[in-house]
């Protein structure tokens, strides 16, 4: 009866096709709405850190720029913070940077707001700090821009305008120097994480040969009061040569009449051993290079789910608030 049945009404057996069908593309696309609403909460969470995260944006030279901003809470009416400007690498973004340097949680105990500025892909494809095209004046421009970035944060915040320093990582630690390079009197400390110092390109082109760490780095006139510098890279970076990482010290050395002191080998736990030269001037350190033994082009220390971090190597991020906190008095 069933067979005569389903010969006689083949329209049955389409139906439940078409039913079993649909709600299997009902199943399907909720599935997909609620991956799209993850991916879209996961992009609007704030990256970690006992604070608030707030959008910005800022208009220089260079054109406008958008930003965010960590500032921890409970921040009481009169108090003054300090003000750490943090430049992402190339193909990254204010908020991968955040969560993979973790330097949102460093802010939040030292009691510190931290400044994202991020690079519009229309300026550079790549998502680069274009810190080297000083021919045509975009590096000037960006760095005008960025001005402009921090400027409005000291007006519209609660920033200690003599308690700012700057620190970046590959293009965004170039583009940090050069900052610093131009503005000395604005910042107390910069941080270099696996860049270029300044007077090392001009052009995309000079750039990649920069990058292999042939050309020594320049500057025109005499000793310059710039702020002290921190160097962090990894001697297995095959994207930035660590010889960048000598140039750097070497320059900032020179620019501030500093004498290089004996190297000494640092090893906590099962992290990456580095090797510290500190400069001084009298008996102060104002120049610091650490060569990460293991370390390729990596955030060190950083969170190992973001790309360009490795937790394996020493805390960079503590390792740079220790540096400014040192450059600042009133900081506790």
């Amino acid at each position: 009866m069933s067979r005569r049945r389903a010969k006689a009404d083949p329209g049955a057996a389409t139906l439940r096709l078409m039913r079993t069908m649909t709600q299997l593309s009902m199943k399907a696309g909720t599935q997909a709405i609620k991956q799209a609403n993850k991916t879209a909460a996961a992009k609007s969470k704030p990256p970690p850190g006992a604070g608030t995260w707030i959008k910005g944006h800022a208009i220089g030279a260079g054109g406008m720029r958008r930003y965010h901003l960590f500032r921890p809470h409970g921040v009481s009416i009169g108090e003054r913070l300090p003000l750490l400007v943090m430049l992402h690498g190339c193909s990254q973004n204010a908020r991968n940077f955040a969560s993979s340097t973790r330097m949102n949680a460093v802010a939040a105990r030292a009691r510190a707001l931290v400044l994202y500025p991020e690079q519009d892909l229309r300026f550079n494809p790549q998502g680069c700090w274009n810190w080297y095209d000083t021919k045509s004046g975009q590096a000037n421009a960006e760095a005008s821009t960025l001005m402009a970035a921090i400027n409005q944060v000291c007006l519209f915040y609660p920033v200690d305008r003599k308690a700012v320093a700057v620190a970046g990582f590959s293009a965004g630690a170039s583009m940090a120097a050069l900052l610093a390079s131009r503005h000395p009197d604005r910042f107390q400390a910069v941080a270099m994480h696996s860049g270029v110092p300044p007077g090392s390109a001009h052009s995309a082109a000079s750039a990649v040969v920069a990058m292999g760490g042939l050309p020594r780095s320049s500057t025109s006139g005499g000793p310059q009061q710039w702020p002290p510098l921190l160097v962090i890279h990894g001697r297995k970076d095959r994207v930035v040569n660590v010889k960048n990482a000598h140039n750097a010290a070497s320059l900032w050395a020179s620019t501030l009449g500093a004498r290089e002191g004996k190297p000494r080998t640092v090893q906590r736990g099962k992290r990456y051993a580095s090797t510290i030269t500190d400069f001084r001037v009298g008996r102060k350190v104002v120049v610091s290079l650490n060569e990460i033994s293991e370390l390729g082009h990596c955030w060190s220390g950083g969170d190992d789910k973001q790309r360009f971090s490795d937790a394996a190597g020493p805390d960079t991020s503590r390792m740079i608030w220790q540096f400014f906190k040192r450059q600042l008095p009133s900081v506790s």
